[in-house]
């Protein structure tokens, strides 16, 4: 390897260093207080969060998968029904229909957003079909008013999965922007340490601006109780502790910023790679994003290829996600097979992840440039 520092995928320690001094006063007075979770910190990022958002409430719960799986419950799922969401995502978002006892049906991704198709909804609804499951892929936003208008005329909820699309916004056909987390019946957020607005350890959340949805949501998280002898209906544990509030609510309000750094550096590289034999990562005009990841597509006899090329010159990479939900082996029982969704497995077999944090360096960047211009430069022989 070359005598280089290593450029990883996200820098975490950067971040702790911008609010280190405040994060550890507020962790000092909670641990004195030993008031540990659902306390004064929890409510207020939960009011603060709900402000940012344009919502009525939001509820913080233990990870981002509980906040999917009691989302789905409070939306009234009920085992045998459907609700129809992609392959292309992080498992968590077919794992949480399937602990609720529904059953995901899947659909393929737009080729450039990489987010749902859109148009192949309507053709995958049944009589079993209770709602939609968008995912806001790597911080751009799914185009919701069609799936609106749709979920509308056949009585189904919407549920947003924003765990990679904190502070995204999308604008709807009146010109308005809306922050995603705010274009459903309720929306679950990860604050996974590595999320835009991430935790230190695992969080998550829910937002909604059904009170219904959020008075279920109060229920389910501490076990069903109503008091501390009375438990209402069957729920489980999934609190956000005050530890993970106090640093949620230090990061809030960095969030626009670190966002429109990322919005830059992703600027930085997609003119960088201008006449190279790669997708770059697009944005619809009716979307914000905030690259949570930059992805890029090669041809896919290229892509181990060049991330060793990179690997071997201090450029960490990722990949997301190389074998798609479907094809999963516990997707077996569902009897999915390879070819059933030709987009989703074509954009599975090409993508590369690159470094991306509000905390990248421009020469950094430059760095990832010049290095993926050289080995195709080089005929991709590295």
């Amino acid at each position: 390897m070359n005598d280089v520092s290593t450029i990883p995928l996200v820098d975490l320690r950067a971040q702790y260093r911008a609010i280190e001094k405040d994060l550890l006063g507020h962790w000092q007075e909670i641990l004195n207080r030993m008031h540990l979770f659902l306390g004064p910190n929890v409510q207020a990022f939960e009011k603060e969060f709900a402000a940012y958002l344009g919502v009525r409430h939001h509820l913080g719960v233990g990870s981002g998968t509980e906040a999917l799986i009691l989302a789905l419950q409070a939306l009234g799922v009920e085992p045998g029904d459907e609700v129809i969401t992609v392959s292309f995502t992080f498992f968590a978002t077919i794992e949480a229909i399937w602990h609720v006892g529904a059953r995901p049906v899947l659909v393929d991704i737009d080729p450039e957003t990489y987010t749902m198709d859109v148009d192949a909804v309507e053709s995958a609804l049944s009589s079993r079909t209770r709602g939609i499951l968008p995912v806001h892929l790597f911080g751009h936003p799914v185009d919701m008013a069609p799936l609106q208008r749709l979920a509308a005329r056949h009585d189904l909820w919407i549920l947003e999965d924003a765990a990679q699309a904190h502070g995204a916004r999308y604008r709807d056909p009146e010109g308005s922007w809306k922050m995603v987390g705010a274009l459903g019946d309720a929306a679950a957020f990860s604050f996974y340490y590595t999320k835009n607005l991430g935790a230190f350890g695992e969080a998550g959340g829910i937002s909604t601006s059904r009170d219904d949805v959020a008075e279920t949501v109060r229920l389910l998280r501490v076990h069903g109780q109503t008091d501390k002898y009375t438990h209402a209906r069957m729920g489980t544990n999934s609190r956000l502790d005050e530890l993970q509030a106090a640093v949620l609510r230090l990061k809030l309000p960095h969030l626009n910023a670190w966002n429109e750094r990322r919005r830059v550096l992703a600027a930085r590289y997609t003119e960088g790679f201008r006449g190279l034999p790669i997708h770059t990562p697009v944005e619809r005009d009716w979307a914000h994003h905030v690259y949570h990841l930059y992805v890029i597509r090669v041809p896919a006899e290229h892509r181990d290829a060049l991330r060793e090329y990179l690997h071997t010159r201090g450029i960490a990479t990722g990949v997301h996600y190389p074998i798609p939900s479907h094809l999963q082996p516990a997707m077996a029982p569902l009897g999915y097979r390879e070819g059933q969704l030709p987009v989703t497995e074509q954009v599975a077999r090409e993508v590369i992840t690159l470094p991306m944090h509000p905390f990248l360096k421009d020469e950094e960047v430059d760095r990832v440039v010049e290095a993926v211009r050289a080995y195709f430069t080089s005929g991709g022989q590295g």
